[in-house]
């Protein structure tokens, strides 16, 4: 990561010297705060955070029965013989581990969760990033910082930040492409009537 960002900025520093003569014009967006602010992804986190409270739900069944499992053994222990207690603990381990697995398989690092958050914000993001190249050549930037990543920004003043404008013009896109549903869909009723 110290890498990545070492990079970055010998890059901006060799950039920016080469464009000093005319000089460098910078904005920067909140990554996280236009994000937040479109409906698509407020309603995709919505639909992930339901999935992911079944999942907690199965899990948590799946550890109340192994809890129940082990109480079981545990009262019966002084009735079984030792080789019975090392077939159920046996059993305790298999079933610990296909519980441990499930968790895995939805919460682990490659688990449903983190693929569906990221199929669900890839699409959001590419538009984002999409607006933002558009802003970037209409307004002559040099180049654009997103201010919630790794780059540091120490400092920058409000007016170099076009977040809002980002907003602004996915907002657009939006109402242009509902409105366009819309007399879509008023043509599909006229045409029923018809």
């Amino acid at each position: 990561m110290n890498f990545k960002l070492t990079f970055t900025l010998l890059c901006f520093i060799i950039s920016t010297q080469s464009f000093a003569q005319k000089g460098v014009r910078i904005a920067y967006i909140d990554f996280n705060k236009i994000i937040e602010e479109i409906g698509d992804y407020k309603e995709a986190i919505k639909n992930l955070e339901a999935k992911a409270e079944n999942w907690n739900k199965e899990i948590g069944i799946k550890k109340m029965e192994l809890k129940s499992m082990e109480d079981q053994l545990n009262s019966e222990k002084f009735l079984l013989t030792s080789e019975l207690i090392k077939d159920r603990q046996e059993e305790l381990d298999i079933y610990r581990e296909d519980v441990f697995n499930l968790q895995n398989k939805y919460f682990g690092i490659n688990g449903n969760y983190i693929n569906q958050k990221n199929k669900l914000i890839k699409p959001i993001q590419d538009r984002i990033l999409s607006v933002v190249r558009e802003i970037a050549i209409e307004k002559k930037f040099d180049f654009v910082f997103d201010r919630s990543s790794d780059l540091i920004m120490l400092y920058s003043q409000k007016n170099y930040d076009i977040s809002e404008l980002v907003l602004r013009k996915i907002n657009n896109q939006e109402k242009i492409k509902n409105r366009k549903e819309e007399i879509e869909r008023r043509k599909q009723i006229r045409n029923k009537k018809s």
